[in-house]
């Protein structure tokens, strides 16, 4: 099994423990981060090597990267496993898989790459590289049958797990935060890269909203102890850090957002997460320069995040590269404080995107992927 970032090492996780229900002798190896492990995977390397966006920050990793997958390759086809899944990552994953299709390994992909979005050729490689495609969305199973690959809809693991989170008065409370303060979480990414581009916006965002709204306190879940000493170095370099009602958390995203009013997060999986916690959000990002050109106007829609892609419409802002200041973040996250009609019909939309997502995803995953590993 090889995952290339948090998100994926969640879903594998996840889909490592249904298989060991129905297989209790299945053993796992491959690239997975602490969840993976947890569950009992062998690591071989571990997830953060891949957990590289856009282009120009590929490049630069783009030596180190390649000798993984080489290594990978030949540990794999020297010990042939029963089958292989690759979690998301398709500029590592789609490759090793073609390889290792054509030596007769059964290759599982879990996750669809957004060929609806954009690169849609992709799906060539992928019907020599795949022997089955696993999706999230009900819209993209389609798309592969169309193409002849074979392909199931399992739901979203995510839909099923946030469905266990605490309503927001529990969370509150087990978090010492009084009932009625307004609550806003910053989440500026997972990976190093998206944290050195977002958080100095995001602390500078706080602190404008913090001078109109005092009693507006901050919370800042970060994934690994390398990103939260990254953001802590950020925070101080300001004078006024030590005034920020903000507390810093070492995880507890899903808490985090579940407990806030509003969410000011880096587009990616964390804005699907609170969708399904049915959180109003403010979408942002920023990439270097180059990277942004080079992917300007490349995508089919116009939208970068999931909760827009799947509702089919901008139901919450999105704020990307220039447009990403502190204060358009500031003026977004107030609008929606503001506003408890618009928080009421996003709650709406999201409770029926959640539903829709939840089919008991990781057991279905691995009901699909046992046929291909026989025995």
């Amino acid at each position: 099994m090889v995952a290339g970032e948090t998100s994926g090492d969640l879903l594998g996780a996840e889909l490592i423990k249904a298989l060991r229900e129905l297989r209790p002798e299945l053993r796992f190896t491959g690239i997975g981060g602490p969840r993976m492990e947890a569950a009992g995977m062998e690591v071989l390397f571990p997830l953060e090597k891949l957990a590289v966006r856009g282009y120009i920050e590929v490049l630069r990793h783009l030596p180190e990267i390649f000798s993984i997958r080489r290594r990978l390759r030949r540990h794999f086809l020297a010990q042939p496993p029963a089958a292989f899944i690759g979690i998301d990552a398709p500029d590592f994953n789609l490759g090793l898989e073609l390889d290792l299709k054509a030596r007769g390994i059964p290759t599982i992909h879990y996750v669809s790459p957004q060929i609806w979005m954009w690169r849609g050729k992709r799906i060539h490689k992928i019907k020599h590289a795949v022997s089955k495609m696993l999706t999230l969305f009900p819209f993209e199973l389609p798309l592969y049958e169309r193409a002849g690959i074979d392909a199931a809809f399992v739901g979203h693991p995510l839909a099923d797990l946030l469905e266990k989170i605490p309503p927001r008065a529990i969370l509150r409370e087990q978090l010492k935060l009084p009932a009625t303060v307004p609550v806003v979480a910053l989440l500026p990414g997972s990976r190093q890269s998206e944290v050195g581009h977002l958080a100095d916006v995001f602390i500078q965002t706080a602190w404008k909203i913090h001078q109109r709204m005092p009693e507006a306190v901050f919370l800042v879940p970060l994934a690994t102890r390398e990103t939260r000493t990254q953001f802590e170095n950020i925070l101080y370099r300001h004078p006024w850090a030590y005034e920020l009602p903000l507390t810093i958390m070492f995880g507890h995203a899903h808490d985090a957002m579940a407990a806030a009013d509003v969410v000011l997060l880096a587009s990616g999986t964390a804005a699907l997460e609170a969708a399904l916690l049915k959180r109003p959000m403010v979408i942002a990002y920023r990439m270097p320069a180059l990277s942004h050109w080079w992917l300007k106007g490349k995508g089919y829609l116009p939208y970068y995040g999931l909760p827009n892609i799947l509702c089919g419409e901008f139901v919450v802002p999105e704020l990307i590269q220039h447009d990403a200041t502190p204060d358009n973040l500031s003026q977004a996250v107030f609008n929606l404080l503001a506003d408890e009609t618009v928080r009421e019909r996003l709650e709406r939309k999201f409770t029926a995107l959640g539903a829709s997502l939840q089919r008991g995803a990781s057991r279905r995953a691995a009901e699909a992927v046992l046929p291909l590993i026989g025995g």
